[in-house]
């Protein structure tokens, strides 16, 4: 791995009886960086971000964590290292407070004493003080989206893995995700699964299209939007 590299990954291939998901796919990720992967429905992106946090085993190929070989490693690992991960449903503890839920993933990692400084921290970060003492089951969808993000957030990763953070949100949510999204950028590396063609708009650097398993292009978001190729394949009336 080359200076600056945080995450590598070459040749990943996964395949599931005769069907190839994902095809010989190489990603480079550097420290702080912020990278989208987008694609239709099928095109291999959500297996690929399974791989990436442990819940598949490559077929063949490499992922490598600051120079470390995490290919086949367990979630558990692969998180102690340094990587968080957001699935798409919240997994939060909805009897729990806002506080309670992102001192949970700060003590993590941290003592007691610390996980509480981390908490206030967070909370103040991402602009949660006011929902921090209310009951997580009774947020709307988006506040709990961002309590969880919180929590991962509270781990203090030095990667977080985002599976489509703005589905089912509504327009100020999206926005206010952003907001969080650009805001964990300036400390942390992220790569964000998303669909939502609005949403990456207003996040994306650089982005990668992933088409029948394997990576279309990657480039900088804007000649993404405009490549001809992608809105065949994936874009079509959106990037209008």
């Amino acid at each position: 791995m080359t200076s600056g590299t945080l995450l590598e990954v070459r040749g990943a291939t996964m395949r599931f009886g005769g069907v190839t998901a994902v095809d010989t796919v190489d990603l480079t990720l550097r420290e702080v960086e912020l990278r989208c992967l987008i694609g239709p429905n099928g095109a291999g992106k959500s297996t690929f971000f399974k791989m990436l946090t442990g819940q598949l085993v490559p077929s063949s190929g490499t992922i490598q964590f600051r120079g470390k070989d995490i290919t086949g490693s367990n979630p558990h690992e692969i998180a102690r290292l340094g990587v968080g991960i957001k699935t798409q449903v919240p997994n939060v503890f909805n009897g729990l407070s806002v506080r309670e839920n992102v001192f949970i993933g700060a003590a993590r990692r941290k003592s007691i004493k610390h996980a509480r400084q981390i908490v206030s921290e967070t909370l103040s970060r991402l602009q949660l003080d006011s929902i921090a003492d209310r009951i997580v089951g009774q947020l709307a969808h988006g506040q709990r989206q961002w309590v969880e993000i919180a929590t991962v957030l509270a781990q203090e990763p030095d990667l977080i893995l985002l599976d489509e953070p703005a589905a089912g949100m509504n327009h100020a949510e999206v926005l206010r995700t952003a907001e969080l999204i650009r805001e964990i950028n300036r400390t942390q590396a992220l790569v964000v699964v998303e669909h939502d063609m609005q949403f990456i708009r207003m996040i994306a650097s650089t982005v990668t299209v992933f088409n029948q398993g394997r990576v279309l292009m990657e480039d900088d978001v804007g000649h993404v939007l405009a490549d001809q190729r992608v809105r065949d394949v994936y874009l079509g009336k959106q990037a209008a």
